[in-house]
């Protein structure tokens, strides 16, 4: 529900953020970021893919629906300047679009309005023109193809050769070389690369293949600092990928307005799970203009057209704890095919209110048993926010319910694979299970392939994914009417297949009847002293808003597997006798 302060508000924020990009970048950068960046990111849901025609969908559903609630930003990601690009792989050797000095500007396919060295100036007119503000992506260093054309560098003798860091290179992505500090002329590249982002009325740039190494990408960050600030313009700076060192994260809040704190982020439970710990490791590093980035938001339709694997418990888990740990919000859905459920997730004004308006937020307990609370003091002073979680599965995998081991896949395995079939008749859910041991890669796309069904009749039908993509290793399905038997593949991922290091993959399979996972949910409990605001308080649901009355001693509510609560707890106006 958006309240008419809510409206002021937002309405009053986006005023004063036009005007300060307008006066210029006057003072701390840390000002244009005061509370956690909302907006949207073309990656999750269009990869390479976006156009100017997708974006300005977009920002026109952002201003319709979202922006009364806090969203303003719209950020086109990788490779807008890449002709060719076709999704979420990146060609080798592709010709990128440049200008005569070596800068990326917009593939004029892909963004018409670019045409006359306009760059993205019509873009963002009409994304500011709705109230909104506009960034977009940037791979650090120089492209590989201007230094092989040796293109001059703006305003001085140097060519992009005499700068190009040939040996540091983005281990993902072959578009560009890194640019080596030390060389004259490198900072001289960066400052007229920002010069001319700025100059097309840019508010936010998200920098990839920087924050990662971060200690030996400190001098380009630096750069990229000095750049940003010698515009005169207000640009957020958002570092890329994760996970950043935490032993720079001084040197962070000193560089950028939001850095990321892991891998890309997908929906997939393990990767949520895992940003818990994350997100309580950066939480004494967050202060105003300086945000931990637990990366994008990947519910609604994301990936050229598919629906979130997150479930409803699963995205309102996400949503709390970003809110909660005062994450940057950055959605990654296509908010053209947003659905109610989705957009009720994104206009909850008084759950919006703890990721935009609250402080001292941290972690309050974590039990072994997978119950975790979190803590924040209220934006006006009177009351705290609590928030609950339930991270435990809904299954224990252990050798008395696995139902089929298989043997380790390495690079010596015929096809680094091997084959599965076991029987599942009478099973509720099958955990499939991906195992790397102590390796710490993150795999993408699935090693868990051709996943599907036999029926009683012979028919086979398809698993509704892949699995074990995104890293995922622990895989839940449920086991529809009518299945006898899962067939699939496993296979080691690409970067063990390559690097002759004798890494292995095992995989394994789990069952469990509806008997066996009757259970749903458990009760979560805090206790009411630990919150600091005496015996006795008053407490409010603020998904569902509704004030649930006054507690005394412990609050313990149930929550679902995989699940969260979010309130607002404040003290209550007669205590008990002391």
């Amino acid at each position: 529900m958006t309240t008419p302060f809510c409206r002021f508000r937002v309405f009053v924020l986006s005023l004063l953020g036009f005007a300060a990009a307008a006066a210029g970048a006057a003072g701390d950068f840390h000002s244009w970021a005061e509370t956690p960046p909302m907006g949207w990111n073309s990656w999750d849901c269009f990869a390479t893919t976006a156009t100017d025609a997708m974006t300005r969908a977009q920002a026109d559903v952002m201003a319709s629906e979202l922006s009364a609630h806090g969203w303003r930003y719209v950020v086109v990601d990788v490779q807008w300047y890449e002709p060719g690009a076709t999704g979420f792989d990146y060609h080798a050797k592709a010709k990128l679009t440049l200008d005569g000095y070596g800068r990326l500007v917009p593939a004029p396919n892909k963004f018409p309005g670019a045409a006359g060295g306009l760059g993205f100036s019509s873009l963002s007119d009409y994304i500011h023109k709705k109230g909104l503000k506009f960034g977009i992506h940037l791979m650090r260093g120089i492209p590989r193809q201007a230094v092989e054309l040796n293109l001059p560098i703006l305003g001085t003798p140097y060519h992009a050769a005499d700068i190009a860091d040939t040996v540091n290179v983005c281990a993902w992505n072959a578009d560009m070389y890194g640019v080596d500090m030390s060389k004259p002329g490198a900072q001289a590249y960066y400052d007229s690369v920002f010069s001319l982002i700025a100059s097309w009325g840019v508010d936010f740039v998200k920098v990839d293949d920087l924050s990662r190494p971060y200690v030996r990408n400190e001098p380009e960050i630096e750069a990229v600092r000095r750049a940003i600030d010698r515009t005169g313009r207000a640009m957020i700076l958002s570092t890329s990928p994760g996970e950043t060192d935490i032993a720079a994260a001084a040197h962070a809040v000193a560089h950028a307005n939001m850095w990321r704190i892991s891998d890309d982020f997908w929906d997939h439970w393990s990767l949520l799970e895992a940003q818990f710990g994350r997100l309580d490791k950066w939480s004494t590093w967050t202060q105003p203009g300086a945000w931990p980035d637990a990366d994008m938001i990947p519910i609604g339709t994301i990936e050229l057209g598919r629906k979130t694997w997150f479930s409803p418990s699963e995205q309102e888990t996400l949503m709390t704890l970003w809110s909660i740990a005062r994450s940057p919000l950055m959605l990654g859905a296509d908010l053209t095919k947003l659905d109610s459920s989705t957009l009720a997730l994104l206009t909850n004004d008084e759950v919006i209110a703890v990721n935009q308006a609250s402080s001292n937020n941290r972690q309050l307990f974590r039990r072994p048993d997978g119950e975790i609370g979190w803590i924040a003091d209220a934006g006006d002073g009177r009351g705290k926010y609590v928030a609950l979680f339930n991270t435990r599965d809904p299954w224990v995998l252990n050798d008395a319910n696995r139902i089929w081991k298989g043997p380790v896949v390495t690079s010596a395995t015929p096809g680094q694979r091997i084959s599965f079939e076991f029987p599942v008749k009478g099973l509720h859910t099958v955990v499939l299970v991906a195992d790397d041991g102590p390796s710490q890669r993150f795999w993408w796309p699935s090693v868990l392939r051709d996943v599907r069904w036999v029926m009683a009749d012979g028919r086979e039908t398809p698993a509704d994914r892949d699995y074990g993509s995104h890293g995922e290793r622990i895989n839940g399905i449920a086991v529809p009417a009518g299945a006898v038997t899962l067939r699939g593949s496993g296979l080691l991922d690409a970067t063990a297949a390559e690097d002759g290091k004798g890494e292995g993959m095992a995989f394994s399979a789990y069952g469990f009847t509806a008997e066996n996972l009757r259970e749903h949910s458990r009760a979560v409990t805090v206790q009411i002293d630990a919150l600091g605001l005496g015996k006795q308080v008053a407490i409010r649901d603020l998904w569902n808003h509704r004030d649930l009355g006054e507690f005394s001693g412990n609050f313990a509510p149930e929550i679902e597997w995989h699940g969260a609560r979010m309130y607002r707890v404040t003290a209550a106006q007669r205590q008990p006798f002391q």
